[in-house]
């Protein structure tokens, strides 16, 4: 039997608890830095290893431009946070959380633009000339 590179149930789980009461953290201001505060933050989901010991948090600011500012903020306080979810979670072991920057949407948008470009128009209707 193959081992399925889809993320387990409990990993999916367990990645939206944390995203979840990582939002309420972020949403009630418990993170005192003046960068995390200015920028705010957005949590679009947090993926866990298998064996349940990291999990990444995939973020945004709420400013354009400002997105390796505020993962180097949040990284810096990692460890606070992981205090802070710690009790709330009630998980047999915390995860070790780190944040890296999710430029998901910025991709769409770059395929977006591709799409509006007249010559890749042309070779979508089929107007290009035939090789």
């Amino acid at each position: 039997m193959s081992k399925s590179s889809a993320p387990s149930q409990r990993q999916l789980r367990v990645g939206e608890l944390i995203r979840h009461e990582l939002s309420a953290v972020f949403l009630r201001g418990e993170i005192i830095d003046p960068i995390v505060e200015r920028l705010g933050v957005t949590i679009y989901e947090v993926t866990v290893s298998p064996d349940l010991r990291h999990a990444m948090c995939w973020v945004r600011p709420f400013m354009a431009g400002e997105g390796e500012t505020l993962v180097n903020a949040l990284d810096r306080h990692h460890r606070f946070i992981r205090g802070l979810l710690a009790p709330r979670l009630k998980l047999k072991f915390m995860p070790d959380i780190r944040f890296r920057l999710d430029t998901s949407l910025d991709y769409a948008s770059h395929i977006d633009k591709l799409f509006e470009d007249p010559a890749v128009k042309r070779d979508i209707r089929g107007d290009g000339e035939d090789h």
